[in-house]
């Protein structure tokens, strides 16, 4: 199946105003469906397109890219192999996993100067040291990233295009669904946060209806990552510290405790490896805010961060990978809203993502109690027009947030919004909005 992708409507932008001045590059984890939207769009935007997949090219589509000093050759060898017609200013040349070959990479300055073609790049793992090794970086790249399908995207695939703008006004009007139309659509969230954004999964849910067979693919998916790290990491730390995301986040934490995970492994080199992660886009870090403010990557603190999964429906696997099958029980509690309190990291993955998704980097917050060794914690921070706002996540106890009002008392001044993320109905309670999970997608 070809989904409908928000990325296409910038996509187009980037043809329109670039006009073949740079290439497009589609970063995104594996499996987030970058190649298909590169062809669909190829299909649908221009009178021809040459795809080479760079993870099954012969050995003389390689060669190719080692000496550009006849690209007339070029074009005319690649036109033969692929039996495709390229016609100047309109048609694309599609260079999909173009990680895999630096020198296709390097070579974008050349052929975007040539002019002739457009050029569209679709990778993950870009960054790793390997794969720019001896190679210049062009500068001749607009790059943009694929997140996992978000919900809205997710309501496209099962044909609904009406609920997220109905919700969109609901939230612009700070105006409450009412309690049964909550309910249902809390159940309709839910089956996102189990089956999520990899359109692998969607496309498996749509055809069998079978949570088994979605588990399935997921299952393969996380299996693909993990050799992955394994190849960026030989050590193995990388495959350990993504594996205990799950665990980590379920002892609720300040920090991900890595001398926990991975014993006696040095700061510096955790550092290494955990920016190879950030690398594969398939985790997201949120860091300690040391001094919350409109700039809070000026005090972020490297050593102290939680890390999430880009996809929560993966998460939910993962969560349960011990299992032969991620048993029914997990989907029937989520579905029936029936989670128990310790479950309830799996909607703090849930923001993450969605934060993630709609632009936002990633912060937190934590200062002690007066009263007793534990810590107030501030679950995510934004920042919005030169001032702080503040989330709590309450998956259940939602009357009470000592944390966000701790916060407030203590940055009073920075402060714009807060915010309530949690099960219920929209409601303004004085200067603390309440807003559904489903609704996050709106900040």
């Amino acid at each position: 199946m070809v989904f409908e992708r928000k990325l296409y409507q910038k996509m187009l932008e980037w043809k329109n105003e670039s006009c073949g001045r740079s290439a497009l590059l589609i970063k995104g984890a594996r499996r987030v469906g970058k190649s298909t939207l590169a062809e669909d769009f190829a299909k649908r935007e221009y009178e021809s397109y040459l795809l080479i997949d760079f993870s099954a090219a012969s050995e003389e589509v390689y060669r190719l890219f080692s000496d550009l000093s006849d690209l007339d050759y070029i074009f005319f060898r690649l036109q033969m192999i692929y039996r495709v017609d390229l016609i100047e200013r309109k048609s694309v040349i599609i260079f999909d996993e173009v990680q895999q070959a630096p020198l296709a990479r390097q070579a974008i300055k050349h052929l975007v100067k040539d002019h002739r073609y457009d050029y569209i790049e679709t990778g993950s793992l870009l960054s790793i040291k390997k794969n720019i090794k001896d190679i210049v970086i062009p500068s001749e790249e607009t790059r943009v990233q694929l997140f996992p399908m978000d919900y809205e995207e997710f309501c496209w695939a099962l044909g609904d295009k009406v609920t997220v703008p109905l919700l969109c006004t609901a939230f612009d009007k700070r105006q409450s669904l009412g309690d049964d139309i909550n309910r249902r659509m809390m159940r309709a969230f839910r089956i996102y946060m189990l089956i999520g954004g990899m359109p692998q999964a969607v496309e498996s849910y749509i055809e069998t209806n079978n949570m088994s067979e979605v588990d399935k693919i997921k299952r393969n998916i996380l299996e693909m990552y993990e050799e992955d790290f394994r190849k960026i990491d030989s050590s193995g730390r990388a495959g350990i510290l993504f594996d205990a995301i799950p665990a980590e986040l379920s002892k609720n934490a300040s920090r991900y405790q890595v001398a926990s995970v991975v014993p006696g492994s040095r700061e510096e080199r955790v550092r290494e490896v955990l920016a190879d992660m950030q690398d594969t886009m398939t985790v997201y870090v949120s860091y300690h805010a040391n001094d919350p403010s409109a700039g809070m990557s000026l005090s972020r603190d490297p050593d102290r961060y939680k890390l999430f999964l880009c996809d929560t429906g993966l998460f939910v696997t993962l969560a349960f990978k011990d299992k032969d099958y991620t048993e029914n029980e997990i989907y029937d509690k989520l579905l029936n809203d029936k989670i128990r309190v310790n479950l309830g990291y799996l909607y703090e993955n849930m923001v993450a993502q969605m934060l993630r998704t709609a632009g936002n980097d990633l912060f937190y917050y934590t200062f002690p109690k007066e009263t007793s060794n534990h810590n107030y914690e501030v679950d995510f921070l934004l920042s919005n027009k030169g001032k702080i706002c503040p989330i709590e996540v309450k998956s259940s106890g939602y009357r009470t947030h000592a944390s966000l009002d701790a916060f407030t008392e203590k940055f009073s001044g920075r402060i714009r919004d807060r915010y309530i993320i949690y099960t219920k109905d929209l409601r303004q309670d004085g200067d603390v909005l309440y807003l559904p999970f489903y609704m996050t997608m709106f900040l």
